[in-house]
């Protein structure tokens, strides 16, 4: 039987909560963890290891990138964390080349599975990946907008008091300041949102209701690092989501960041938009039938990473 095994790069706080989510999912049969600092590394696998009576049965250990030969899923967290005040844009050069070498050294080990990048600014990091691996683009994967769109329906939820799991919701383009709500998209229990909240009675002027939650979304990773310094929990579990897909092999539709060459009237960047991931990776792009207005977001982010892109 072959085994599931997933090596995290980066074992900082991101890294380190996706692998305790991770383990607790009994989703992998082995997750190595590396790092340029060691001791680090060590310290969060010995602290992991620690709690094994307590979830399902899995190895953990300390690794290096030569793991990534015969894992089924690498997933890359290094780079330097998101100060407050700090876009995830302002990132870029520091990233680009932390990120672009990593999978240069995941190609260079003979690795058939699949590439998932975290690390901000993402949808530039995961362009850089893809170009620096040269692999097929189905097989390099951003997080995107996966917990962006988490922060969504949470927000929904709580507007609409329903129960969030069944709030349908996606965030779309940039990982960043210029993601958009698909509010075509938003259902609730299958009612399109525009028709379910002017019957629910919670709302008194939803145009306006419906901008403040957008924006709250947007805002949502300032906030948190301007509390406590960074994002790990949502996002691991989020991680934790599009790692179920891939090793489970369940073709889930997830707002993932992906190399788009044509639909949407976009070509040659990477951002999220409606993809169907599976153990292959992305198998393709669902085109939803976007609003004139949010078709005009999605070039909007487009262009805005294709300028940061040329400026690396």
């Amino acid at each position: 039987m072959q085994q599931r095994k997933v090596v995290i790069v980066g074992a900082g706080a991101v890294g380190a909560t996706y692998c305790y989510a991770l383990a607790q999912s009994g989703l992998a049969d082995e997750i190595v963890l590396t790092d340029k600092n060691e001791d680090l590394m060590k310290g969060q696998v010995l602290d992991l290891v620690h709690g094994q009576p307590f979830f399902p049965t899995v190895a953990i250990r300390t690794g290096s990138i030569d793991d990534c030969t015969d894992a089924q899923l690498v997933v890359i967290t290094a780079g330097a964390a998101q100060k407050p005040g700090e876009t995830r844009l302002q990132l870029i050069k520091k990233n680009a080349e932390i990120t672009g070498n990593i999978a240069e050294a995941v190609a260079k080990s003979g690795c058939k599975g699949i590439m998932l990048i975290v690390s901000n600014p993402v949808d530039i990091l995961t362009y850089v990946a893809l170009k620096r691996s040269g692999w097929d683009k189905g097989r390099v994967i951003g997080s995107g907008t996966v917990l962006d769109s988490s922060r969504f329906r949470h927000l929904l939820s709580k507007h609409c008091d329903v129960d969030v799991h069944n709030v349908h919701a996606y965030i779309l383009g940039e990982h960043g300041d210029s993601e958009f709500a698909a509010w075509s998209m938003t259902n609730i229990a299958g009612i399109n949102i525009d028709e379910y909240c002017p019957v629910c009675g919670k709302c008194s002027d939803w145009k306006l209701e419906r901008k403040e939650i957008e924006q709250q979304v947007r805002d949502s990773a300032y906030h948190i690092i301007n509390y406590k310094g960074s994002t790990q929990f949502a996002v691991g579990l989020a991680l934790v989501r599009i790692t179920g897909a891939i090793l489970r092999s369940q073709d889930s539709i997830l707002s993932v960041s992906t190399l788009v060459e044509s639909d949407f009237g976009i070509t040659d960047v990477c951002l999220s938009v409606p993809c169907v991931v599976s153990d292959s990776g992305i198998k393709r792009i669902i085109e939803s039938p976007l609003s004139p207005e949010e078709l005009k977001s999605m070039a909007n982010s487009a262009d805005i990473l294709r300028k940061a892109i040329v400026s690396i």
